[in-house]
């Protein structure tokens, strides 16, 4: 009896181990070129599937109200069909990001004011790349007409991408998605 439950409790631990081994993507050597390429050169394109707002006791008081759109929680919004990109080309900036969250101060609510969108030149690049996961971490600030902005991306070489935008007059928010060359 005693062999046999040794055995059941070898048997489920090695499953367990296989299973999580096998989870890790393998990264190939093409992959990571294409994004030394991209970072290399100052182009590319992010376009977000998920926006993650920072959850506040007004955001919290939304979940039940019926404006937050199918597929989306006050934590997670599916953003897939809605309009919005980040371009770097060089030295220059451009981007149209849906905002959901709380301000922190009074902004003017005009139409171009929902989004959070910005057009210029960046200031404090910086690049760094993380040798564990081939990833690399860019930061850099921007102003868009009436609020500054502080940029965290993350680019990893399946072309998927993490960016957190700290906003002078809104919470944080968070976008997932994806990387690509920026098409003529």
């Amino acid at each position: 009896m005693k062999s046999r439950l040794t055995y059941s409790f070898f048997l489920i631990f090695s499953m367990l181990f296989i299973a999580c081994n096998s989870s890790k993507s393998v990264v190939t050597s093409e992959q990571i070129a294409f994004l030394d390429s991209m970072i290399q050169n100052k182009s590319f394109h992010i376009e977000s599937d998920r926006a993650y707002p920072q959850v506040t006791s007004a955001m919290g008081s939304l979940q039940g109200s019926g404006l937050i759109p199918p597929g989306s929680n006050v934590n997670q919004m599916n953003i897939l069909g809605i309009d919005n990109y980040l371009r770097i080309v060089g030295d220059s900036i451009k981007a149209y990001l849906p905002y959901f969250g709380e301000r922190q101060m009074q902004i003017n609510y005009s139409s171009d004011d929902n989004a959070i969108q910005f057009k210029g030149l960046m200031k404090d690049y910086e690049v760094e790349k993380n040798p564990k996961d081939e990833s690399y971490t860019i930061k850099f600030k921007t102003r868009s007409n009436t609020e500054s902005f502080r940029v965290n991306i993350k680019l990893y070489p399946n072309r998927k991408t993490d960016m957190t935008l700290y906003g002078a007059g809104r919470f944080p928010i968070s976008y997932s998605g994806y990387v690509g060359l920026i098409e003529e």
